[in-house]
């Protein structure tokens, strides 16, 4: 039989195996019964046969994984972008994502905060991403848009609902709008890179601050009314949560590393240890501190971002397996043995705490299940904020503008059905 000329019948036998299988078994009976009174047999080893030509198999290896793009600076990373970066990777089966370049985002939006190498780990450290591009460009073009499908084999570009408009008003994905090629995504609230500069700048105003914050004093009343400005518009929820989450719990033989810290204002140096402490084991346990907590031992003006914030940036990264949120600051004999930790592990690099009062590892030292990690990178919360307050003026600048877009699209705002 002709394959191709009999597609239609080949068709039927892929969407209708069990049909198809169960008239060969009944016509292979009819044979063996005939041959058993003495007609001719049917010698037909049916699974062996129908494997070794292909049949069942045909379309289901052919079909090719639906390879899906988003691009974004991802400056700052909070999990606004995180939470994006999974709506996309669910139109689809591989997420590749476009990092613009420093000069880029120079030019269009001002100096970026992080380098690329550090928001390169960023993202390259979030569990749903497959790929990165490097230098990418912040305007998709035609010719762009041509690599992406013909070199990256990219089905859909994938953006937010919120418009994103080049210096001169052009809409940025006119180009995948006009090929059919675009997708559109829900804005996650209550967050972004523009109101966190402006958390920073508010709270950490005097540039002393971020250099030796060893003072207690309360903020001035002027300071507290502006900081009221910028209190997250974030509203959790136990959905989010789970979204973020793998949901998975530990085997019974399991080694399970724990970690516990702030991680305010999720950076690459945070990424980077928790890989090194995800080596250790078999599951990664992250404990994150309250906010009252993070005040007590960094200062009242930190944390910058809340605990829920904090946890979902957090259980967005692929070395993650599971949090405690709002964990204690002193690890008990009675909490090791509740989560069954093997190893408790801590970075060579981290601020330091205001109070000099008893190690907060002593029971793990005393345990010898305390380990410390080189820390592969420098760089903390209060690094990260010397940038911003270092370069004031020009980041002032590039939030008076953005926060002005952002204020149009929120009194322009419309409900989008979304994850």
């Amino acid at each position: 039989m002709d394959y191709e000329n009999n597609n239609w019948i080949w068709e039927r036998v892929y969407y209708y195996p069990y049909v198809f299988g169960c008239f060969m078994v009944t016509a292979a009976l009819l044979g063996l019964s005939t041959s058993f009174f003495g007609g001719i047999g049917v010698h037909l080893p049916l699974p062996c046969s129908l494997s070794n030509f292909g049949i069942f198999h045909k379309k289901k290896s052919g079909k090719r994984r639906v390879r899906v793009y988003m691009d974004g600076c991802f400056d700052l990373m909070h999990y606004g972008h995180a939470n994006a970066l999974r709506q996309a990777k669910a139109l689809g089966d591989e997420l590749v994502v476009g990092l613009v370049s420093d000069e880029e985002i120079l030019a269009n939006k001002g100096p970026p905060v992080l380098s690329m190498e550090e928001r390169l780990a960023l993202v390259s450290g979030l569990k749903w991403v497959d790929e990165v591009i490097t230098e990418a460009p912040y305007a998709i073009t035609e010719e762009f848009l041509n690599r992406l499908f013909h070199e990256y084999k990219i089905d859909y570009v994938i953006h937010g609902d919120d418009p994103c408009l080049l210096p001169d008003g052009t809409d940025a994905y006119a180009a995948a709008k006009r090929a059919g090629r675009y997708k559109q995504i829900k804005r996650t609230e209550g967050v972004s890179s523009t109101d966190i500069v402006g958390r920073i700048m508010t709270s950490l105003r005097d540039p002393k601050v971020c250099e030796d914050h060893n003072g207690t004093d309360e903020k001035p009343q002027a300071e507290n009314r502006s900081k009221s400005s910028h209190i997250s518009q974030f509203l959790p929820t136990s959905r989010r949560i789970v979204q973020f989450s793998d949901g998975k719990a530990p085997g019974p033989n399991a080694r399970v590393v724990y970690i516990d810290g702030a991680f305010d204002l999720f950076h690459a140096g945070h990424v980077e240890i928790l890989k090194r402490a995800r080596e250790l084991g078999d599951f990664l346990l992250i404990g994150i501190h309250s906010d009252k907590t993070v005040s007590e031992h960094r200062g009242n003006r930190y944390p910058i971002m809340h605990l829920h914030e904090r946890s979902l940036s957090v259980l967005a990264c692929r070395h993650v397996d599971e949090v405690i949120i709002g964990a204690p600051w002193q690890i008990t004999k009675d909490m090791i043995t509740t989560f069954n930790i093997s190893a408790v592990v801590h970075g060579t690099v981290a601020e330091k705490s205001l109070h000099s009062e008893s190690d907060p590892y002593e029971v793990p030292i005393s345990m010898g299940i305390f380990h410390l990690l080189q820390s592969p990178k420098d760089i903390t919360t209060t690094s990260v904020a010397q940038r911003i307050m270092a370069n004031h003026e020009a980041y002032m600048k590039r939030n008076a503008k953005k926060t002005l877009s952002e204020q149009r699209y929120y009194e322009e705002k419309i409900y989008v059905s979304g994850e």
